[in-house]
């Protein structure tokens, strides 16, 4: 059954000329618009907004305008607290656990990993564990938020229960994500941001939105048998990372595992199957996240050097196609935003663009321009 606010968007019909390029800027007015209209403080909004046109410019297009929507509900029906600010519960001189008081999951994660770095400084690692927290958009952009500070940065979350363990036909963990930046020369710097499972549920719901199917390996339905319908994938479950037993998926699994132990089990907060359910405000998130930071120069000297010098070996090596030259983690993301600056613009499917309009005009803020 549809949402109230999908519900309301269905009475609008958007008008056939609608663009799908936009400038970075007037997509985050858009998103800040939309955020501030529910009743969300400007701050909190900003913190919002920075992190999902960064998803969008890098070209993680399941995280950006896409989960917008997801946000301005939970706000919109008060089952997040968009005015929330995080505090520190307990801490020593290299850790801390946070509460995030039901806050916007990139206001906790800015928190937690500015807070983790300030104890790297001082002491070489900061570790942060943080519970009542939401969505938090790309897990990359926390880890990249220490690099900037000269720091090797990691970031994990928790999720909705979405994958399935290993043999089993129904979902027990979440997507997962973890994320590890670290610094190279002249700002040449390694982020890897990946789920522990196969593809991001938000990759299967960008695919249902085109009304394309997913690759086999990505899901499985209710039957626990893999799938190529996006919209069976969604009402099943995801398979974790490797896919099947028989491509290693339980080394997806066990990621999963990691993940969670880190997060809900760490900080206290909801884990594995007790968190609620993909996209139900029923009640609070309560997510469980972890953020890390480590300051390089308290080991060997001329780490950025060696980053450097192992991503361009691996960059230089024959590939097998020629046309798929050997790439390090953060290139894809480099290779995109390097192509929205050329182009002046982030292009969107235009299903995207249609929904975004419709959201406008319920929420009664301009649409994108």
């Amino acid at each position: 059954m549809p949402s109230t606010l999908a519900q309301e968007k269905d009475k609008f019909t958007p008008p056939e000329n609608l663009t799908t390029k936009y400038a970075p800027e007037e997509v985050h007015r858009y998103m800040l618009d939309c955020m501030t209209v529910v009743g969300t403080p400007k701050p909190q909004a900003l913190a919002l907004a920075d992190v999902l046109l960064a998803a969008d410019t890098r070209g993680h297009f399941s995280h950006g305008l896409n989960r917008l929507e997801m946000y301005v509900n939970d706000v919109r029906q008060g089952v997040c607290a968009g005015d929330a600010v995080p505090t520190i519960t307990k801490e020593s001189v290299s850790t801390a656990l946070v509460n995030g008081h039901n806050g916007l999951g990139p206001v906790v994660g800015n928190f937690c990993v500015d807070l983790a770095v300030k104890k790297a400084k001082e002491t070489g690692i900061g570790w942060v564990c943080a519970r009542g927290s939401n969505h938090y958009g790309i897990a990359g952009w926390y880890a990249m938020r220490a690099t900037k500070e000269g720091m090797l940065g990691m970031s994990f979350t928790n999720t909705s229960p979405l994958v399935a363990p290993t043999r089993a036909k129904k979902a027990a963990l979440g997507t997962n994500p973890l994320a590890l930046a670290a610094p190279g020369k002249n700002g040449d710097d390694f982020v890897l941001d990946m789920a522990t499972c196969v593809v991001a549920v938000g990759k299967i719901e960008v695919e249902r939105r085109k009304e394309k199917p997913i690759p086999e390996g990505w899901a499985i339905d209710k039957e626990g048998q893999p799938t190529t319908n996006a919209a069976e994938g969604m009402s099943g479950a995801l398979m974790p990372l490797g896919g099947p037993e028989l491509h290693s998926g339980y080394k997806g699994y066990g990621l999963g595992m990691l993940v969670e132990i880190f997060c809900g089990i760490m900080s206290g907060g909801q884990y594995g199957p007790n968190v609620r359910r993909w996209m139900q405000t029923d009640r609070e998130a309560d997510l469980g996240q972890c953020f890390v930071a480590i300051d390089p120069t308290f080991f060997a000297p001329g780490f950025e050097d060696r980053m450097s010098d192992l991503m361009g070996h691996c960059r230089d090596m024959e590939p097998t196609d020629e046309s798929k030259p050997v790439l390090a983690a953060g290139d894809p993301e480099r290779t995109h935003t390097d192509k929205v600056k050329t182009e002046g613009g982030i292009t969107y499917h235009i299903n995207q663009i249609k929904d975004s309009w419709k959201l406008a005009k319920v929420l009664g803020v301009k649409p994108m321009e």
